[in-house]
């Protein structure tokens, strides 16, 4: 289930960011890149609607995915 960003409370959206920008796999390559410059680019995909908040009702949990990956499973 796609959750609009927009919708959530701004402290729920942040922590949800902080907690996609930090886990195992999130590499950003050889350079270092801070949490809040991580934090700021996935807020502006959120935006641009590149990438979308989304719910497994199964698992239980939330991710982050790309918006074109979920053609036709919604």
């Amino acid at each position: 289930m796609r959750i609009p960003h927009h919708q959530l409370d701004p402290d729920t959206l942040q922590n949800l960011l902080e907690e996609y920008a930090t886990r195992d796999g999130t590499d950003y390559g050889e350079r270092e890149v801070s949490l809040e410059d991580r934090v700021a680019s996935l807020r502006r995909q959120l935006q641009s609607g590149e990438v979308v908040i989304w719910f497994d009702e199964g698992e239980q949990s939330v991710n982050l995915v790309l918006a074109e990956d979920l053609q036709g499973h919604e």
